[in-house]
């Protein structure tokens, strides 16, 4: 919520247009990783662990959705199903999957948050009768 207090499912669910039951396995996940907390009983809910500005947005689509790798033979534990030095893309797919991840790590939960409220802001001031 940005102001510290925990935020119910149903609250996040409907900011993010996702049912609240898909929302319950996220939020599961990401409280198995570490990422958020959750709060019982009146004013409970959901909160972060850390502060925004210190969790990247790799680690949560690799805590969410696995690896970011574009060929499976990137993947931790993967194997090109072609001989060594036979693959003439490999030193594609390593550069994307290097830039990917540099990418996402460069951006904290703090700058998503930052640029949805620009986002809003700028809505609001566009809005017209």
């Amino acid at each position: 919520s940005g102001d510290g207090a925990p935020v119910q499912r149903a609250e996040i669910a409907s900011r993010q247009h996702i049912p609240e039951s898909y929302l319950d396995h996220l939020l599961a996940q990401l409280r198995r990783d570490g990422f958020v907390r959750s709060v019982r009983g009146p004013g409970g809910g959901h909160l972060l662990t850390r502060e925004p500005a210190e969790m990247c947005l790799l680690h949560v689509i690799e805590s969410l959705e696995g690896s970011v790798a574009p060929v499976a033979c990137l993947e931790e534990g993967g194997e090109c199903a072609r001989a060594p030095g036979e693959c003439v893309q490999c030193w594609v797919w390593e550069d994307i999957y290097e830039e990917t991840r540099r990418r996402l790590g460069d951006i904290s939960l703090a700058d998503l948050a930052e640029r949805a409220r620009d986002q809003r802001r700028g809505a609001a001031a566009n809005y017209s009768i």
